[in-house]
């Protein structure tokens, strides 16, 4: 159940970033109490596809200049 909430989770419209990452963040904790397996490739991987298309020029900008499988969530 939690997983599909996760996959479904996406930035509301008047939602702040930090609301989104903190959303995010608990959530993946949670998963993680479980027993699930997530990386911080994967974290920023999802906080990047689920922001709303207004900030897609700075998604680009970040997949351009940084190396996603080496960025750690702090530093997005």
């Amino acid at each position: 159940m939690m997983r599909r909430q996760y996959e479904f989770m996406q930035m509301e419209n008047n939602e702040k970033i930090a609301g989104l990452f903190n959303r995010n963040i608990t959530h993946t904790n949670a998963m993680k109490n479980y027993g699930e397996n997530i990386s911080d490739q994967l974290i920023v991987e999802k906080i990047m596809r689920t922001l709303n298309p207004k900030f897609d020029h700075i998604v680009v900008a970040i997949e351009e200049s940084k190396k996603l499988e080496e960025l750690k969530v702090e530093e997005l």
